[in-house]
Parts: C-alpha cells; sequence; structure tokens
C-alpha cells in the first residue's frame, strides 16, 4: 500500500508559508493543514479564558479543555474552537504577539501535534505547514522545504497582511518571534535535516509555487 504524499513546509514568520503552501496544495490537489493558525487558535482560546500566558502549568492545564478543528480544503480553510470560527480573531495583534508564549509551552505542543498527525494519517496525500513540520510532525515526509526570505522582504509582507504602517516596527516584531520560536526547548524553529531551501525573496508566489511543485514532481518520480 503506498503512503499517502505529505509535503511538509516550514519556515519563519512572513516567509510566505500559507500562500504557498495553499498554492501547491490546489496545485497538485492535496489537501492542507495550517499548524500555526492551530497554534493561534488555542492561544485565542486561552486569552478568552483569560488564562496567564506567562503560567506554563496553568497554559498546560487549560490547553487539554480546548477542542480546536481544523478544515483541511485550500480554497476554504477554516479553523474552529469548540465549535466557533475563529479564522478572523485569531489574526489579532493580542494573539500574534502571544501566540509565542503559548507555543512554547511543551504540552500544548504534544496535545497539537498529536492533532496534526492525526489529521495527515486520515489524509489521502496533504502540504503541511508550519515550523516544526519536517522535524517533529511528520519527520518521515517524502518531501520537505524550507522557506525563507530576507528579513526585509518578510517584514514588508507582514505588514502588507496586517496594514501595519511601520516596516521597521514590523520586523522587529518578526525577529524577536524567532529568536522565541527557535531558542524554544520545545521544537524549535530549524531547518529539518533533507530539506531542500526555498528563498522566496525575489520571487513572485506563482514562481515559488512553481518550484516547490517541481521539487515534488522530481522527489515522487517513478
Amino acid at each position: 500500500m503506498t503512503s499517502p504524499l505529505v509535503v511538509a513546509i516550514d519556515g519563519p514568520s512572513g516567509s510566505g508559508k500559507s500562500s504557498t503552501s495553499r498554492g501547491v496544495a490546489e496545485r497538485l490537489k492535496l489537501a492542507y493543514l495550517d499548524t500555526g493558525a492551530m497554534y493561534r487558535a488555542m492561544t485565542w482560546a486561552l486569552l478568552e479564558q483569560g488564562v496567564d500566558l506567562s503560567d506554563a502549568d496553568a497554559v498546560a492545564v487549560a490547553a487539554e479543555k480546548v477542542t480546536l478543528e481544523s478544515g483541511i480544503d485550500p480554497q476554504d480553510p477554516t479553523i474552529h474552537v469548540d465549535g466557533t470560527d475563529v479564522a478572523e480573531p485569531i489574526r489579532s495583534e493580542e494573539v500574534t504577539g502571544s501566540v509565542s508564549l503559548v507555543a512554547a509551552v511543551p504540552r500544548v505542543r504534544e496535545i497539537l501535534v498529536d492533532l496534526q498527525r492525526s489529521t495527515i494519517a486520515s489524509s489521502a496525500g496533504i502540504v503541511v505547514e508550519g515550523r516544526d513540520i519536517g522535524s517533529t510532525v511528520a519527520p518521515d515526509a517524502p518531501v520537505k522545504i524550507y522557506l525563507v526570505a530576507d528579513p526585509a522582504a518578510r517584514a514588508a509582507r507582514r505588514a502588507a497582511e496586517t496594514g501595519a504602517v511601520d516596516a521597521t516596527a514590523t520586523q522587529e516584531a518578526l525577529a524577536r518571534r524567532d529568536e522565541i520560536d527557535s531558542t524554544r526547548a520545545t521544537s524549535p524553529l530549524a531547518k529539518p535535516d533533507g530539506a531542500v531551501v526555498v528563498d522566496s525573496t525575489y520571487l513572485t508566489l506563482d514562481e515559488v509555487i512553481d518550484a516547490i511543485v517541481s521539487i515534488v514532481d522530481t522527489a515522487t518520480a517513478g
């Protein structure tokens, strides 16, 4: 029996993971999972409950009671918390500024990694984006991509997404998040073993998608 195709796309914030991953999934007719949205949804849920996010033990206990559901249609990805559609509120500044704190809690990662692996296992083929997919969630994925871009390009993209007018502040915020994500004790952000690095700095979205689809085609040929 042939194993389902898993394309793992990791990289820092602002590198273009979401748009690229959705585009690759649509092009290859695969499912799509945004694991970053799952961490954002968990963060939103804990903020709504008034949990002290600096208290890792309190975060771990509260996270056990949160039910997340992720839609895997690349044309209409969804995310629900206890039945509530949270696709918009998880993109708020408050969630963005707090998600790395929640994502650093080992129990949160255990809960969400289990859910991510279950989603992958139930799919016929899937593109999964995040920060630890190729290293932790799906280390046996036949295709691993590490998507990067220079800091200025990443900041410009994130500012365009959020409507921020201060690109310097956005770049500094991304740098802080990189520091937290890459130095956390559990599943830090890093290039996975065997991953192909794709630099999106000077490429259009279509060019990045083309490059990754070509890598997938080569890896799965024959």
